[in-house]
């Protein structure tokens, strides 16, 4: 099963081939979906330059590599590939002139340590640069190597993408990302975040609907919306103290554009397509967000909210603004109000201070609420995050005991799950040959349903349960 952070690494696809025009770029993006839409913008920007995209990097004059640096898993990720590439260009000797643009978190993030760290990097390019790309990718080729690194990253992330932002699409025809704002204004003990993606940013619901019906006239039948935090999504525009919601209090979007307001409105346009939530905030939910959803149709059945620990103890530490009596009861008004709903959470074992009475409450607390789509990830202490100068950290060989043992608590679950998913018809989005995908599964997330290979990839169709392996189903 893919891991909870939606870490991959993505490289412009080989069916793409390459055409012949004077500059040839290549890129590897890594880290979540959020990281995937800024490449995505990054080639548009390069394509309406005239630039080409070309599959393989040993072609390209110019090698981007788009970073992450949320935890350490990501961060050594992101640094292992861009040695790899420093290296394949030192061995090759046709690869010799060949520029290394280092995009992304990893840029933003560490901007003062990098170009000393890596000096064998052409260019640095953080989170506002992304659609001066062209431009810094021209310079970095006209300079020579002793000039050192050309540094572009500024201080503070404030850039946001429109609907009339261009975009290359690396993701398959049928489904997409919409981004719906950037940035985060919560202060999570344990997220970078905040730090370098900045404060919380919404795009304008107009702006959004008009690229979702863009995204539907090209095939595309999943929208999945994404950023920091999608409950947010409009109260940033609320002005005045007054108007500002309680994060544990109902939201009333007549006062202005909110997530339901959206939901609504891209549930009224035309076209046979899925709108899937992820990346909320369990504090920003409300009776009219759950109302919302069981009224939109081309809602998925299918909520994202990481909700990192049940604890009193834990979520007060963590500064997650809610607590276990306001989780526990959010969650059932969700079920009660959402038919055939899917809950996907993600829970967070040792930080700092985790008791034991912590984690058998957290341990009790996934076996009986029994989450549709669950996972679990240890604490990784970050630097530039509160936890990482808070006493009582938890040893590693903890962390990795009380991991298995909620794992197996999921995977228990999980079976149970599908066992109860046998014989029900179910409609689902044929994602590649003989492999589709229900409403309760997130792309590269969750599960898959195996299903007949003569289903055409891109469309939907209903098809019965009859099995189940692992994490997966098999239709009959």
């Amino acid at each position: 099963m893919p891991d909870d952070f939606g870490i991959s690494k993505i490289q412009i696809p080989a069916y793409l081939g390459a055409v012949t025009m004077p500059t040839q770029i290549g890129l590897i993006s890594l880290g979540c979906a959020k990281n995937l839409i800024d490449s995505e913008i990054m080639l548009g920007h390069l394509q309406d330059e005239g630039m080409t995209l070309v599959p393989d990097p040993e072609l390209a004059d110019a090698l981007i590599i788009n970073t992450c640096s949320f935890i350490d898993v990501a961060k050594d990720e992101s640094v292992g590939t861009i040695i790899e590439a420093v290296n394949a260009r030192q061995e090759d000797p046709a690869r010799e002139k060949q520029k290394i643009i280092v995009a992304g978190c990893l840029s933003q993030r560490f901007q003062k340590d990098l170009p000393g760290l890596l000096p064998e990097v052409d260019a640095f390019i953080g989170l506002d640069q992304i659609t001066d790309v062209a431009g810094i990718v021209r310079k970095t080729l006209e300079r020579d190597a002793e000039e050192g690194s050309l540094d572009t990253v500024t201080a503070k992330s404030r850039y946001i993408p429109d609907y009339t932002t261009p975009r290359f699409r690396l993701t398959p025809q049928h489904m997409a990302y919409l981004k719906i704002a950037e940035g985060c204004n919560h202060t999570c003990a344990f997220c970078i975040i905040p730090k370098i993606r900045g404060q919380h940013r919404s795009r304008t619901q107009e702006s959004i609907v008009k690229e979702a019906k863009g995204l539907i006239a090209q095939g595309v039948k999943e929208i999945n919306l994404i950023s920091q935090d999608t409950t947010y999504f409009g109260m940033d525009k609320w002005q005045g103290r007054g108007n500002r919601p309680n994060p544990t209090s109902p939201v009333d979007s007549t006062r202005g554009e909110s997530l339901a307001s959206l939901l609504r409105a891209l549930n009224d346009l035309e076209g046979d397509f899925w709108i899937r939530l992820l990346y909320t905030h369990p504090a920003h939910w409300s009776d009219e967000l759950i109302q919302t959803i069981a009224e939109c149709p081309k809602v998925a059945r299918y909520v994202d909210i990481p909700l990192q620990h049940i604890s009193d103890h834990m979520l007060d530490t963590m500064n997650r603004k809610t607590d276990g009596k306001y989780i526990r009861d959010l969650l059932d008004r969700m079920r009660a109000g959402i038919p055939d709903l899917s809950i996907r959470t993600t829970f967070i074992t040792g930080f700092p201070g985790e008791t034991d009475a912590d984690h058998e409450e957290l341990l009790e607390f996934i076996k009986t609420f029994k989450f549709e789509r669950c996972g679990i990830f240890q604490y990784s202490k970050e630097e530039g995050t509160r936890a990482h100068k808070m006493d009582d950290h938890i040893h590693h060989a903890t962390k990795k005991k009380r991991h298995r043992e909620l794992s197996s608590a999921i995977d228990e679950v999980a079976q149970q799950v599908n066992e109860a998913q046998l014989g029900q018809t179910k409609r689902v989005l044929v994602e590649e040959e003989g492999i589709a995908r229900s409403m309760w599964d997130a792309p590269d997330i969750d599960g898959r349903i195996f299903v007949p290979i003569d289903c055409e990839v891109g469309e939907f169709l209903n098809v019965e349960i009859k099995d189940h392996r692992g994490y997966d189903l098999v239709a009959g």
